[in-house]
């Protein structure tokens, strides 16, 4: 029996001409998808979940043909792409979303600020399942690789309970020479490379330090440094299901 043909909405934090998009693209509709391709005009790397003006204002668009496919851009963030097509600004709203693919990889606890990652957590607070896809080079050569483990995942993800998310990280290899496949932890916080430091003109100014040695095992910065496609569920905002925080404060105030 041939699997359903669903909408899917395709976006990214690199823009909507961004190469890793366009190689993504025309392999799901080839799978017999109907795409909707909607994605930032220009580079939106690190914006989380922002969607800063998103209310009141008319948001300008782009339209490219590429194969096919209709690659839309919208003067805004992912997250902001992902809210328009849920509440129907593009038609119908999608069945499930895929995020990427991103140049470079999303690694460890830090991945909340990746608007890749964001994306595919606000499809979820939308109510649909996603996957976020990076590849691990920030000058690829083999994005069919990751674009064949993304739709894998999607064909996975589909009958899984709406809202399920996963992040995978590709290594830049051929699909021949891939390791394998793993569910990788998230690299502690204390694995980031971000550094503050001082420029010249004394104002602060953020940097990156090389990659730190010995990673930690089972990790997404380990596997994928061993050539692993990492895997890794991830969930959204949650509240715990503790009232001592609330109990104590009313005491307080009583």
């Amino acid at each position: 029996m041939a699997p359903p043909r669903l909408r899917v909405l395709i976006t990214n934090d690199d823009g909507y001409q961004a190469p890793g998009i366009r190689a993504l693209a025309p392999v799901i509709a080839g799978l017999g998808h109907e795409v909707l391709v909607l994605a930032p005009l220009y580079d939106e790397s690190g914006v989380g979940s922002a969607r800063a003006g998103m209310v009141g204002r008319p948001i300008r668009t782009a339209t490219l043909e590429e194969n096919g496919v209709t690659y839309i851009g919208v003067d805004g963030t992912p997250a902001l792409a992902v809210t328009l097509a849920s509440v129907g600004a593009f038609g119908r709203a999608p069945d499930v979303m895929l995020s990427g693919i991103n140049r470079g990889h999303n690694i460890g606890v830090p991945i909340f600020h990746s608007g890749t990652v964001a994306a595919a957590l606000t499809a979820a607070g939308q109510g649909l399942s996603a996957v976020a896809i990076s590849i691990d080079s920030d000058d690829p050569d083999h994005w069919p690789t990751a674009a064949a483990v993304a739709a894998e995942a999607l064909t996975w993800i589909v009958p899984e309970p709406a809202g399920t998310v996963l992040t995978i990280n590709v290594p830049d290899r051929p699909l021949d020479q891939l390791s394998g496949v793993r569910h990788a932890s998230l690299a502690p916080i204390k694995r980031s490379r971000v550094v503050g430091t001082t420029a010249p003109t004394g104002e602060p100014m953020i940097e990156l330090e090389p990659p730190l040695p010995n990673a930690v095992p089972d990790s997404d910065e380990a596997l994928l440094k061993a050539g692993y496609v990492t895997v890794t569920p991830i969930v959204g905002i949650r509240e715990v299901k503790d009232d001592a925080a609330a109990t104590a404060l009313a005491k307080r105030l009583s």
